[in-house]
């Protein structure tokens, strides 16, 4: 694992695809030209199913019983907002077989490279950086707390609306909550002919789960801060 840094503003894409992966509650097998969807992943993810290992530990399975496989997975936003595709992660290697659907039993894949596309582009990140990489904290939470944020304290996204620099541009149609991590929070404002995706960073990097609501809360200060300073309502 990294050292952990209070400098970061956001995680590495090594610590994106180990959080994703850690929370996946589906993924796609494709084996053969065969497309195996495999379901139900929650509490254990594709880290508590799939054992990743490098070549060098080929004892795993016996050559003749690994096939060239690809893993796929979505990170879908929980919220309501356009394009909610917010990543896209493939896993390749050698997968044993047969490969069980079994989300109760573990299967070893000699890890070949993983891939992240998102909005920034496509990144390749080697099996070295995933076990390096720390699963985000807040991972498991997120989804959990964005839609609360947004269906029973929407009053509230207006008001960190503040401090987004640059400001909004007047023909904001509206802003969403779209991710949360360890860093903080980001907010997707959507115009009539796009949209933009913002972040408003934590004051201090969240190591523990518990410490996620004191943190929107010190979000939520700030501002209002900004707001007494501007004459505006808070």
């Amino acid at each position: 694992m990294r050292p952990f840094s209070a400098r970061a503003t956001q995680p590495t894409r090594a610590e994106r695809v180990r959080s994703i992966l850690v929370v996946a509650h589906s993924m796609t097998v494709v084996s053969d030209g065969v497309h195996t969807e495999v379901r139900r992943l929650d509490g254990t993810g594709a880290m508590g199913h799939i054992h990743l290992h490098a070549p060098t530990e080929g004892g795993h399975a016996p050559a003749g019983e690994r096939v060239p496989a690809r893993l796929e997975f979505t990170d879908i936003a929980p919220t309501p907002v356009r394009d909610r595709l917010r990543a896209r992660v493939t896993v390749t290697g050698l997968l044993a077989s047969p490969y069980s659907t079994d989300t109760e039993a573990s299967t070893c894949m000699e890890f070949g490279q993983a891939v992240l596309e998102d909005a920034e582009g496509r990144t390749f990140v080697t099996l070295e950086e995933l076990e390096r990489a720390e699963t985000d904290p807040v991972a498991a939470c997120e989804a959990g707390m964005l839609t609360h944020l947004v269906d029973d304290h929407s009053e509230l996204v207006p008001l960190l609306l503040r401090l987004v620099r640059p400001a909004p541009e007047r023909d904001m149609v509206r802003a969403v909550p779209l991710a949360m991590d360890r860093y903080g929070v980001t907010l997707r404002l959507e115009y009539p002919r796009g949209h933009r995706d913002v972040r408003l960073p934590f004051p201090r990097p969240v190591t523990d789960i518990d410490q996620a609501g004191p943190q929107i809360h010190a979000l939520l200060a700030a501002a209002r801060r900004v707001s007494h300073r501007n004459g505006l309502p808070a």
